[in-house]
């Protein structure tokens, strides 16, 4: 029977063997869960608008819209068929740069991404806690922001925890409810400034008077955008929770190929949705709403539209809207929530910079909770002071897969190469101006990437005895010398370790003083020498080693390609034990330098002393010293 510890644990680590069933929903249900964090920005953009560009937020909110459906649109649709699995914009730089300095590159803006979504989440709730804490109604002995944010991040977790199923019909419900709530505030505003068109003159009148020169107007609404940048979030979410995107197809192929159709039409919907909503809400609250009310401590403040909705629509609707503006603004986290359960798990377990439990998702939900307290109680739940941590690392991140775009799309057409190089040039700029008005943020984002890349470090130095090959394959002339070995009267099987030169004179002193160093006689058997050539030694693991016999003047080689040299021999040795059921010899000779020189040479590059870190790994990988390959040093 099995226990309720043993069950507990099956369900908390679900996944971390990459097992783990993925719930999927149709695509609109997907963008769904993205949208609670993009369209929940209308809870403040229009304000923000204001307070950046003032009279002109219009125009300001129209270069926004713009560079989102002729920017981010058109970027994060290459960045879809580029990374189905859902590894988003990073996936393209792992792809192509290679080494260190990918994994490095990679490591660094997922600092960023971990800014921009751990910022969402707690932002976001502390905004719902403003709204709550702020309505006339609500008691003022409970208006503690920190411990109202704190209860509403613990129930999200919780949620996540349930599982990705309950959290997208959530999602669905308060995207619903919350565009149709807009529909109705803009449709009545619009109605009102059609039904009072000396409303509109009068805002005409004011933009002409303050900018009477029109590329003034131009350079000052592009110059004031980047403050709006908080509009653009949701494309990196859009790519990452690809997975969960329901296809009908069977082949490996086409269900691709559907996912990346469905996820284009994901992100393009939710572009154009809020391009509408957008320019409509920004419109009505410059002409309906005075100036002075936009200010700290105005009624409109961080709530334009929601102020409008109680001026036209009356206190119960306005009502109903601040509640669904609290809930939304709430889930907002859960999209960001998703993201990081997409990205954590897919890099750095499979780079040895995080624990293995890390490639679970519960584990994952729980860290990124955890982080949350830690973060909405530094910042006291206060809203405007993380703003600039949250706008700088989305920005990063929006440029990063701009340059993601442009980097797959360079040698296809110089018309794509000098588009898209001008859509990183812009989003650089925005990145630049918003690091230039908020220096806390990129301070935050570094420590957030000091950190990731401290930890990453420690956990793969933490885990470098771990037998990191998934599966072992000989041909069929590796397979022939082990059967070999293993037909002799002794019956074992002895693998020589050996560094390739190509010359036959090595391998006979090679033989030689194996057989006097280690008293192994000819009757004994003959040794199999094993050739380990470097691969990526960025790479922590490896799905399979792909092992290969040679016959060099007699001398039978196997020979194969791993990122590093103890893991292969390892693994090896093992594999060989399981098919043949009989333990094999591996012998070495003594390195000599300094030992911590060589655990430095071992992590980053994939070798150093081979024979002791080899035996660890055997010993870690195999508990019973009866069963476990036998080292040999001389």
């Amino acid at each position: 029977m099995v226990s309720a510890l043993t069950k507990f644990k099956a369900w908390f680590y679900e996944g971390i063997k990459g097992k783990e069933k993925v719930h999927q929903e149709p695509w609109w249900a997907v963008m769904c869960l993205t949208g609670v964090d993009y369209f929940s920005s209308m809870g403040f953009q229009p304000g923000l608008a204001f307070l950046a560009a003032g009279v002109l937020s219009p125009l300001a909110t129209l270069y926004l819209v713009l560079l989102t459906l002729v920017g981010a649109l058109p970027a994060y649709s290459v960045i879809a068929s580029e990374s189905p699995h859902g590894r988003g914009s990073l996936a393209v730089f792992e792809k192509h740069v290679h080494g260190w300095l990918g994994k490095s590159i990679v490591l660094v803006i997922l600092g960023f991404a971990a800014t921009d979504f751990i910022f969402t989440i707690t932002m976001c709730a502390a905004d719902a806690t403003a709204h709550i804490v702020e309505n006339p109604l609500w008691p003022e002995q409970l208006s503690n922001r920190t411990g109202i944010t704190l209860a509403l991040i613990f129930a999200l977790g919780c949620l996540f925890l349930k599982g990705f199923k309950e959290a997208i019909r959530i999602c669905v419900v308060l995207v619903a409810a919350y565009l149709l709530f807009n529909a109705v505030v803009i449709s009545v505003c619009t109605q009102q400034v059609l039904n009072n068109w000396v409303l509109m003159r009068n805002w005409l009148d004011t933009v002409h008077t303050q900018y009477p020169d029109p590329w003034i107007m131009l350079a000052v609404s592009a110059l004031a955008f980047p403050q709006l940048a908080l509009g653009l979030s949701g494309f990196e979410t859009g790519v990452a929770v690809m997975p969960l995107i329901k296809t009908h197809t069977e082949t490996e192929e086409s269900t691709l190929a559907e996912r990346i159709f469905k996820t284009r039409l994901l992100l393009r919907t939710v572009a154009l949705i809020m391009a509408v909503f957008l320019l409509g809400g920004c419109l009505v609250t410059t002409i309906l709403i005075e100036p002075a009310l936009f200010a700290e401590g105005g009624e409109a403040n961080g709530r334009a539209l929601a102020y409008l909705a109680h001026k036209f629509l009356g206190p119960g609707f306005g009502t109903a809207y601040d509640t669904i503006t609290v809930l939304i603004l709430w889930f907002a986290g859960a999209s960001a929530m998703a993201a990081m359960l997409s990205l954590v798990p897919s890099y750095l377990p499979r780079y040895g910079m995080a624990p293995a439990w890390a490639a679970a998702k519960r584990p994952v939900v729980i860290f990124v909770t955890l982080v949350s307290f830690i973060i909405t109680i530094a910042f006291k739940a206060d809203v405007d002071n993380q703003a600039g941590a949250f706008a700088t690392g989305l920005l990063v991140l929006i440029t990063s897969g701009s340059i993601a775009a442009t980097i797959v799309e360079w040698n296809r057409s110089k018309l794509l190469r000098a588009t898209f190089l001008l859509i990183s040039a812009i989003f650089i700029y925005a990145s630049i101006n918003v690091i230039f008005t908020r220096p806390d943020g990129l301070i935050i984002s570094l420590a957030f990437t000091t950190l990731i890349l401290i930890t990453s470090i420690a956990s793969r130095a933490l885990r470098a005895t771990e037998l990191r090959i998934g599966k072992v394959s000989l041909d069929d002339r590796a397979l022939s010398f082990i059967k070999k070995s293993c037909n002799r009267r002794m019956g074992q099987v002895r693998i020589l370790a050996h560094k390739h030169e190509d010359k036959v004179i090595e391998y006979e002193e090679k033989v030689h003083e194996a057989r006097i160093t280690h008293s192994v006689q000819t009757a004994e058997g003959d040794f199999i020498f094993l050739e380990v050539k470097l691969g990526d030694v960025s790479d922590f693991m490896d799905e399979t080693l792909e092992v290969t016999g040679h016959e060099v003047d007699g001398y039978q080689i196997l020979r194969c390609t791993s990122p590093t040299v103890p893991n292969a021999i390892a693994a090896l040795l093992l594999h060989i034990r399981d098919f043949t059921g009989r333990v094999p010899h591996v012998y070495f000779g003594w390195t000599e330098g300094h030992p911590i020189a060589y655990v430095f040479k071992y992590i980053l590059f994939g070798e150093g002393e081979t024979a002791p870190l080899t035996r660890e790994i055997l010993r870690s990988s195999e508990h019973d010293p009866k069963m476990r390959p036998r080292v040999h040093v001389g």
